[in-house]
C-alpha cells in the first residue's frame, strides 16, 4: 500500500466517524427536543414527524423508506465514495433516533425545544457536510438538483420545501404553534450551518483609501503577514486620483489591521465588508 493508498483510506475513515458523530448529534435534536414536541426540521425529517404521529410509525424507519426513491436516482450520479457515506449518515441517523426516542425528552417547552433542536440540528449538519456527506433528504436532492441543473437556486427550492412540509405538519397535526416554533428551529439550523460550515472560512475584505498607501501595504505585509492589491481610482469630490488598497484578513487579524492603518494615516478613509471565502495563498486552497 502506497503513501497515497493510506492517506485516502485515512481521509474516510475520518469521514465516516464525522458522519457517525454528525448523525448522533441530529439523532439528539429530534428525538429529545424536536420530535417529542411534535416540531419540524422540514424535509424527511418533517414527513417522518407526520407519519409518527398519525401512524405511530418510527420515525427512523419513516426516514430510511422515504430516502429509498432519492438513493436510487442518486446512485449513478454522485459517485461510490459518496454514495457509501450517505448510506452511512442514513442509516446512523434513522437507528439513532429511534433508540433515542425511548430516553425521555429533555423539555417540554416547545420554545426551549425549538431554541436547542435547531442548534443541534444545525450543528450535526455541518460536520456531516464537512465529512462530504450526506443524511439522504433535502440536502441529497440538492446534491442530485445541482449535477442536472447547475444553475439552479437549489437553497431556495430546498427553502420552499420546508416551508411546504412545515405546513403539512400544522395541517395534520392542528396545532399553529407548530409551524411558528417549526420555523425558529429551522432559521437556526440554517445559521448554525453557515456559521460552521461556511463560516470556518469567513474573511474580511478591508479597501483602503489613504495617501500614504505605499508605506500602509509594506507595514502589514511586514506585520500582519498579509498582501494588498493596489488599484487605482478617482475621487469625485476632490477630483484626484487615489491609490485604493485591498486586502483580504482573517477575523482575528481585523483589528491588528486598523490599528496599523489609523497608526500610518488617522485620515485614511477605510472599508470592511465581509467574504464569504478566499482562495490562494494564505487562505483556503481548492
Amino acid at each position: 500500500m502506497n503513501l497515497k493508498e493510506k492517506i485516502l483510506i485515512k481521509r474516510f475513515i475520518l469521514e465516516t466517524l464525522g458522519t457517525i458523530l454528525g448523525a448522533f448529534v441530529m439523532a439528539v435534536a429530534v428525538s429529545l427536543f424536536l420530535l417529542p414536541n411534535k416540531l419540524s426540521s422540514g424535509g424527511v425529517a418533517g414527513i417522518a414527524t407526520i407519519t409518527y404521529y398519525l401512524f405511530g410509525v418510527p420515525m427512523g424507519i419513516s426516514m430510511l423508506v422515504i430516502n429509498v426513491p432519492l438513493f436510487l436516482m442518486s446512485i449513478l450520479k454522485i459517485g461510490k465514495k459518496f454514495f457509501v457515506e450517505s448510506i452511512i449518515g442514513t442509516i446512523s441517523l434513522s437507528v439513532f433516533i429511534d433508540i433515542l426516542d425511548k430516553v425521555t425528552p429533555l423539555t417540554e417547552d416547545k420554545f426551549l425545544a425549538c431554541i436547542y433542536g435547531g442548534i443541534l440540528m444545525g450543528v450535526g449538519t455541518a460536520i456531516i457536510l464537512k465529512s462530504n456527506s450526506s443524511t439522504g433528504g433535502t440536502d441529497l436532492f440538492s446534491y442530485i438538483a445541482r449535477i442536472y441543473k447547475p444553475t439552479m437556486k437549489v437553497g431556495e427550492i430546498i427553502f420552499l420545501i420546508d416551508i411546504a412540509i412545515v405546513g403539512l405538519n400544522m395541517i395534520f397535526l392542528r396545532e399553529i404553534e407548530i409551524g411558528l416554533y417549526s420555523a425558529i428551529a429551522i432559521y437556526l439550523m440554517g445559521k448554525i450551518i453557515d456559521i460552521l460550515f461556511e463560516g470556518i472560512y469567513f474573511t474580511k475584505l478591508i479597501y483602503i483609501v489613504s495617501d500614504k498607501a505605499e508605506e500602509i501595504a509594506k507595514e502589514i505585509g511586514n506585520t500582519i503577514g498579509r498582501g494588498t492589491t493596489g488599484f487605482y481610482g478617482k475621487g469625485m469630490y476632490t477630483n484626484s486620483d487615489k491609490l485604493i488598497l485591498m486586502c483580504a484578513v482573517t477575523r482575528k487579524d481585523v483589528g491588528n489591521t486598523i490599528q496599523i492603518i489609523r497608526k500610518i494615516d488617522k485620515r485614511s478613509f477605510v472599508i470592511i465588508t465581509n467574504s464569504r471565502e478566499v482562495l490562494g495563498l494564505g487562505f483556503k486552497n481548492k
